[in-house]
């Protein structure tokens, strides 16, 4: 695979802050796949060839390319649309132990961890995620704002990002934690306390550019007699309910890190839009999510990469808690959930391809298909952005990629790609 920067990272200072689209306007490219799925559909199409112009698809059919078009032969690849990650931390470099999170926020500065983030994107793009969410910085204050704007003035490649800025959580309820009392130590979220304190903490947070409010609704946990993963809440359900009333007052969404029965619960209640890790769900939970339209983003690949750290430290739940995900992913599967993709990327190293969430996925119940688009269709009605992206049709952003085999009979695939076209503009090719 080859990495190929497009001529945008070329233009003018002048041209790129004044955030020009990378494709050319009246640049006209065709793509010939071999075979093409849509994301509309799970049936295959053979020997399509999809019209781009500029930075959006304009025709998918079969056509003849005039004089001077550019023609890019995908005729042994199999073409898709981009891939969608929403849970994604582009500041954070793999957090494994608790002292590799204590080196990123004590040994790195902010600028530090924000040119490693710009790679951390180009990463995302070149693994095939045209589009992703990122939920917060983990103490770079707003650098997730700064790097989405770079990507979109052109400065520098990556896919186009919704970012949640900084989380927020209790206080004494997140890391840095377990230093002297003496020392007052920099933290991974903006504490907030009180239904007024979230109020503001909304406020404050959308006045910096976020797009997505993020709380944390629960921390310790641990296995019931019953087989349940219980914890203890954060937020009471005054605070949380206030935090999402002031964010969808203000036309937000709120995603809830809320990994055990009390985290889900309260979330629930509380009206967020989207439920993200949830290694336990009750079943009543379940059918109230399915009643509000609640998402479900499950980020299985970094339980199973992060619990044989944490177990070797003592912390045996975690073993624990990647059979319990798998069994409420399933219910939730059968349940009617929307499931949309999400890998924690960044929880654990960018080196490590994101994908690895499809075959999970597929263990845990569901088909290919299914899992595709999970990471398409889905979550680009997560994000809004269903008029936009999540399929390839004529008057969406030209937002393809291309992998050598059919992923829908083997979803490795997905891990081998290697073709990136974003808004119009190639990233990868074969």
């Amino acid at each position: 695979m080859k990495f190929v920067l497009p001529a945008v990272l070329f233009m003018s200072s002048l041209t790129m802050a004044q955030g020009k689209p990378a494709a050319a306007p009246g640049k006209v490219t065709y793509l010939r796949c071999g075979t093409l799925y849509d994301g509309k559909s799970d049936a295959p199409q053979k020997n399509v060839t999809v019209r781009v112009s500029g930075e959006k698809v304009e025709a998918v059919g079969v056509a003849t390319p005039e004089a001077g078009a550019e023609v890019i032969d995908l005729s042994r690849e199999v073409c898709l649309p981009g891939l969608i990650d929403t849970h994604t931390h582009v500041l954070l470099q793999g957090d494994i132990t608790a002292e590799d999170y204590d080196v990123q926020l004590l040994k790195w500065s902010t600028p530090y961890r924000t040119i490693l983030g710009t790679i951390s994107a180009r990463r995302a793009l070149e693994y095939g995620f045209t589009t992703i969410r990122d939920l917060e910085t983990e103490g770079a204050g707003y650098a997730d704002v700064d790097i989405k704007k770079a990507i979109n003035n052109g400065v520098i490649p990556g896919p186009r990002m919704q970012v949640a800025g900084r989380s927020m959580n209790v206080t004494g309820a997140y890391p840095l934690l377990g230093y002297s009392w003496e020392l007052k130590m920099p933290k991974g979220v903006q504490e907030v306390d009180g239904p007024a304190d979230g109020r503001k903490a909304v406020r404050e947070q959308i006045s910096n550019g976020v797009d997505w409010i993020k709380v944390y609704s629960d921390r310790s946990y641990f296995v019931r007699p019953d087989g349940a993963l219980d914890d203890i809440p954060t937020f009471t359900l005054e605070e949380l309910k206030a935090i999402v009333d002031e964010a969808h007052r203000e036309r937000r969404k709120v995603a809830s890190h809320a990994s055990a029965l009390n985290g889900v619960h309260n979330s629930v209640e509380a009206g967020v839009d989207t439920i993200e890790h949830g290694q336990y769900i009750a079943d009543a939970d379940l059918k109230t999510m399915v009643a509000k339209g609640i998402y479900y983003v499950p980020t299985l690949f970094v339980g199973e990469y992060v619990a044989e750290g944490r177990a070797a430290t003592g912390a045996k739940v975690w073993i624990d808690m990647v059979r319990i995900h798998e069994e409420t992913f399933n219910r939730a599967l059968k349940a009617g959930v929307k499931i949309a993709f999400g890998t924690d990327a960044g929880g654990f190293d960018w080196k490590i391809n994101p994908a690895k969430e499809f075959p999970l996925m597929v263990k845990a119940g569901m088909t290919p298909a299914q899992a595709l688009r999970s990471a398409t269709m889905t979550a680009a009605e997560l994000l809004g952005m269903l008029d936009k992206i999540g399929s390839v049709e004529a008057g969406k952003l030209a937002d393809i990629v291309a992998v050598p085999g059919d992923p829908l009979a083997d979803v490795q695939e997905l891990q081998k790609v290697n073709f990136v076209m974003k808004g119009g503009t190639v990233y990868v090719r074969p």
